[in-house]
């Protein structure tokens, strides 16, 4: 019977084990966070919902309106008008546990554990043994053991032990950081079904920030590119100071960031080694998803060892491996290109940041934005639909350099008066996470230090490497 290794127990780990675990074939699923909770937004479009069977107890809030953010505050209502459609926004903790449990309950044999080391055999071919600290007594340290198998499947993330093992080559990384503010009744009742997107180079110079309904709280965070990695708590920094006025009296219960990949790697099958997920790259330029991608590559590529290693009565070769690569590029590579071809038009500076949120009032757009978001499909338009969308971006772009403003602004509460918001600031904003000016003016002023908007600390001789590099 055929033996199968899946590192990483996030979406594309269990979605991966649970096929194997359903063919017969015998599984091991290993993580070393079961509680984990990767810095996401958390977003799932209604097909993952369909496709992979999820409850509604695992969906916080389910989204019917978005309001897109553009750097001089122009704000765009795009709202499903069909109640049976939405979008899902989960906590990652309770979804990568519910997948996880989900595939051990059908057979496969989670482990608790950290993979330190993979033997690879002659040219990576086999025979291959995994060498890792098993933690399911629940002691601190840990007990190494081995595993010999016969196949392995890297779900690993960004930072993946398998693709360093299978020499699967480097990619740039993005860098996504986040925070979970708890807000008063009202602020909170505003997001109940409503998610924000900001853009503006003060909140991502290649990308966009983010507010984001949870069960209890809000998550707010923002991404950037590998090349301005440095820049990132300063962004964060930028996207607390747009919304302020929307999340005050705010505080911060988690502050969370992780690695995104930019691209696919150069090599996602080696031997019989395979990567999904994160750890093969497949997170989309533009929206930055990839929690659905996860699942997605991780079930093709359980399918494909279940028909290639017929039930698992063979092993399956390399050759039998990539054809699980050929189905994904087949099926998603244009996807992929489009939305990189987006995020260099439209996040390349503010002017096109404008245009993007212009056209974004358009139903039309909208309509195809949410077709194709929602239920992962293209939707072709009609010849009139394509002549109207191209007159609409060259007015929408020509209109962006108008649009784009000098400074930034708060954008205004929806909850409060200015005044009231406005007094509300005064006293305090948000409480915990990073360190941002307003608090060190505050707290410069209570103890009789002069500190102008945006200089270092006062109690540090050092300023912020993050804000220093703005």
């Amino acid at each position: 019977m055929l033996r199968v290794a899946v590192v990483g127990g996030g979406p594309s780990g269990s979605c991966a084990a649970e096929v194997l675990a359903k063919a017969g074939i015998k599984t091991w699923i290993f993580e070393r966070k079961l509680d984990n909770a990767k810095p996401c937004g958390g977003a799932i479009p209604l097909c993952m919902v369909e496709e992979f069977d999820l409850p509604d107890s695992i969906i916080d809030r389910k989204v019917r309106n978005m309001k897109m953010i553009s750097p001089s505050n122009r704000e765009v209502d795009i709202n499903l008008e069909n109640q049976d459609e939405y979008i899902g926004m989960c906590r990652r903790e309770v979804m990568d546990a519910y997948l996880r449990d989900r595939a051990a309950g059908l057979g496969a044999n989670l482990v608790n554990g950290l993979v330190t080391k993979i033997d690879t055999g002659t040219k990576r071919q086999g025979p291959y043994t995994l060498h890792y600290t098993d933690y399911s007594a629940g002691e601190a340290t840990g007990i190494p053991k081995e595993l010999a198998v016969d196949l392995i499947i890297g779900a690993d993330g960004a930072n993946s032990r398998v693709a360093k093992a299978m020499d699967a080559g480097d990619y740039n990384v993005a860098i996504a950081f986040q925070e979970r503010i708890k807000l008063p009744p009202e602020e909170m009742k505003y997001y109940e079904s409503l998610a924000e997107m900001y853009v503006g180079t003060d909140v991502s110079p290649d990308f966009y920030a983010w507010v984001f309904p949870k069960y209890d709280h809000v998550a707010v965070g923002t991404g950037t590119m590998q090349q301005n990695q440095s820049l990132i708590k300063g962004l964060q920094e930028g996207i607390r100071e747009r919304a302020k006025k929307r999340l005050l009296n705010g505080e911060v219960i988690k502050v969370e960031a992780h690695p995104i990949p930019e691209h696919p790697r150069p090599r996602r099958v080696v031997g019989r080694m395979a990567l999904v997920g994160d750890a093969a790259g497949y997170v989309t330029k533009s929206s930055g998803e990839g929690i659905y991608f996860a699942a997605k590559s991780g079930r093709m590529c359980a399918e494909q060892i279940v028909a290639a290693s017929k039930q698992g009565q063979t092993i399956p070769t390399e050759a039998d491996l990539k054809v699980y690569i050929k189905k994904w590029d087949r099926k998603y590579g244009a996807t992929y290109k489009v939305l990189e071809l987006l995020q260099n038009i439209f996040y390349r500076n503010d002017a096109a940041r404008e245009a993007f949120v212009e056209m974004c009032d358009d139903k039309d757009v909208q309509r195809l934005t949410f077709d194709s978001y929602l239920y992962k499909r293209v939707v072709m338009m009609n010849p009139w639909q394509q002549l109207k969308l191209t007159f609409l971006t060259l007015g929408s772009v020509l209109r962006g350099n108008a649009l784009a403003p000098a400074s930034y602004k708060p954008v205004d509460s929806a909850v409060r008066s200015d005044e009231e918001a406005n007094a509300m600031l005064a006293v305090r904003s948000i409480t915990g996470g990073i360190k941002v000016r307003g608090d060190r003016n505050r707290a410069a002023a209570a103890n009789g230090i002069a500190s102008a908007p945006g200089s270092a600390d006062p109690s540090s001789s050092k300023p912020e490497p993050a804000l220093s590099g703005r």
